[in-house]
């Protein structure tokens, strides 16, 4: 890590050259063009899988931060999201909270609980630790039209969660802001599809 990154606040703002570095990871790992069926279902030119970024150092460290910037007026008890795409960031996000003296509390909700061991839909919680009364904020890594990261949504208010707000690494553009604000829940991304076309 350079000195320069250390001297930066975990939960700093990217720069426009941090900003622009972040695009640069994803476009080498995570980018493709081509003709792809999403998981909304729609077909698109442009494909993003973020996990490539989000597993290397470097690109998990600039979205995690890009994510908690975005997300410092929330206040979150916790932050959490639907398994499999906001799992690789989640971890970082607890990390750098902790840095910064803001800890911020993680899980992630599975697509179906499991059918061993305790079953549960939500993972992440110790026994006894609920999420009713708690600001949640919403973290998925790719939102088209944020179906997915709205069931993680509707699980965590159904264990009683206050859930407002959400993030997203990349928003494709394509009515995610829109429907999470019908479901009364900001969406702000840290980089858009614009970025790359």
């Amino acid at each position: 890590m350079t000195s320069d990154r250390m001297a930066q606040a975990p939960d700093a703002p990217l720069s426009d050259e941090e900003r622009a570095r972040l695009i640069a990871i994803v476009r080498d790992r995570s980018f493709r063009t081509g003709k792809f069926t999403l998981a909304s279902g729609r077909e698109s030119t442009l494909y993003f899988n973020l996990k490539p970024t989000l597993m290397q150092p470097e690109g998990s460290y600039l979205a995690a931060r890009g994510l908690l910037a975005l997300a410092a007026d929330a206040r979150p008890d916790f932050a959490g999201g639907l398994e499999m795409g906001a799992v690789p960031i989640l971890g970082a996000i607890a990390a750098l909270s902790h840095l910064a003296g803001k800890p911020v509390a993680t899980f992630f909700v599975r697509k179906k609980p499991k059918d061993h061991g305790t079953r549960l839909a939500i993972e992440g919680l110790r026994d006894g630790e609920t999420l009713s009364g708690k600001r949640v904020l919403m973290v998925d890594d790719v939102t088209t039209t944020g179906g997915s990261t709205m069931k993680a949504i509707e699980a965590a208010r159904s264990e009683g969660a206050i859930v407002e707000d959400a993030v997203s690494v990349l928003d494709r553009e394509e009515g995610a802001v829109e429907n999470f604000a019908a479901a009364g829940v900001r969406l702000r991304s840290v980089l858009r599809a614009r970025d790359f076309v």
